[in-house]
C-alpha cells in the first residue's frame, strides 16, 4: 500500500522493515505495480524526516518504531499532522527505557505521542495486525489524517501464528481513486508552486490549526465505514469499539491490545458463575 518505506532498526519493530526490505530486493510488486522504495537512513529522526518528504511530494509512505524511536519521530508528526498528509507508522509498543533499558511490550512509547494529532488504531492478534494496517492506509488517504497502527511489542509483533493473507488485487480494488488522485495532485512541484511552512502570527496560526478540525471529526466515521469494507471482503468483524459479553453488564473492562484476548477467554467462566 505504500511507494516507499523509511526504516531504522529497533527492537521489536525491525522484523516488519527486514520483511519490506526483502520484498523489495525479491522484486514483490506493491498494490501499484511497482517495486517498493526501502531506504535505511541513520536514525528514527531521519526515517521520519524521510517520511515527511516522500508524503509532501505526492507519494504514499510508511515506517515502522518501537520505544525511543518513535520518541525521534515526534518533531516530524506533528509536522506531517499539521500539513495534513496522509501516512502510517506502524509501532511495536514498547517501554520506553528509564531507570533501565526494557525491550519488551509496553504502551508508553504510543502513549507519549497522542498529542502528535495522529488517529491512532490498536490490534489485538496477529491476523488484526494484517487487517487493521490496511484500515489504517485506506483511512489515512481519504481522512488526511496520518495514523499510527500499533500492537504489542514482541507478544503480538513476534507471535507466530496463522492468518488468513488477504492478495494484492483485493487490497487495491478497496482502494478510493479519487483520494489518491489528489494525494498525487497534492505533491510539490515547480509547475504548481504552493506556499508550505510559513511563519504566522498567533492570530493566523490558530485559526489554522482550528480549520483543521473538520478533517479530524469525520476521521472516526471514515476508518469506520473502511472496516466495514474490510469486514466486508474478509467476513471478519472489524469496528473502532468491540464488545464482548453480557448484553446487560454489572462490570465492564476497557482494553487495548493483546490483553483483550486473554480477557474474552475468560468470560464463559465468569459468566458461568452468575458475573455480568
Amino acid at each position: 500500500m505504500s511507494d516507499d518505506a523509511f526504516i531504522f532498526p529497533i527492537t521489536p519493530s525491525s522484523p516488519m522493515a527486514e520483511i519490506c526490505e526483502a520484498w523489495s530486493v525479491a522484486g514483490v510488486k506493491n498494490v501499484f505495480g511497482s517495486r517498493l522504495n526501502v531506504q535505511q537512513l541513520q536514525s528514527e529522526a531521519g526515517a521520519a524526516g524521510s517520511l515527511h518528504g516522500s508524503v509532501a511530494a505526492g507519494g504514499l509512505g510508511t515506517t515502522f518504531t518501537s520505544s525511543q524511536g518513535l520518541l525521534l519521530m515526534i518533531p516530524n508528526m506533528y509536522k506531517i499532522a499539521g500539513e495534513l498528509m496522509p501516512c502510517v507508522i506502524h509501532v511495536a509498543a514498547r517501554a520506553i527505557a528509564g531507570e533501565a533499558l526494557s525491550i519488551f511490550g509496553d504502551h508508553q512509547d504510543v502513549m507519549a505521542a497522542r498529542a502528535c494529532g495522529w488517529g491512532m488504531l490498536s490490534s489485538q492478534s496477529v491476523q488484526d495486525c494484517q487487517d487493521v494496517a490496511l484500515v489504517s492506509h485506506l483511512a489515512t488517504l481519504k481522512s488526511r489524517v496520518p495514523i499510527m497502527h500499533f500492537q504489542d511489542g514482541f507478544r503480538t509483533s513476534h507471535e507466530i501464528n496463522t492468518i488468513e493473507a488477504l492478495n494484492v488485487e483485493h487490497m487495491r480494488d478497496l482502494i478510493d481513486m479519487d483520494a489518491l488522485r489528489a494525494q498525487r495532485n497534492r505533491g510539490l512541484s515547480p509547475l504548481a508552486p504552493v506556499v508550505r511552512g510559513s511563519n504566522q502570527n498567533p492570530d493566523v496560526y490558530m485559526q489554522a490549526l482550528e480549520s483543521a478540525n473538520k478533517y479530524y471529526d469525520a476521521l472516526p466515521g471514515i476508518v469506520e465505514e473502511t472496516m466495514a469494507e474490510v469486514s466486508q471482503l474478509t467476513g471478519r468483524p472489524l469496528s473502532l469499539f468491540r464488545y464482548a459479553g453480557d448484553p446487560d453488564p454489572e462490570h465492564v473492562v476497557v482494553q487495548m491490545g493483546s490483553a483483550v484476548k486473554v480477557t474474552e477467554s475468560i468470560l464463559p467462566t465468569l459468566q458461568a458463575r452468575g458475573m455480568k
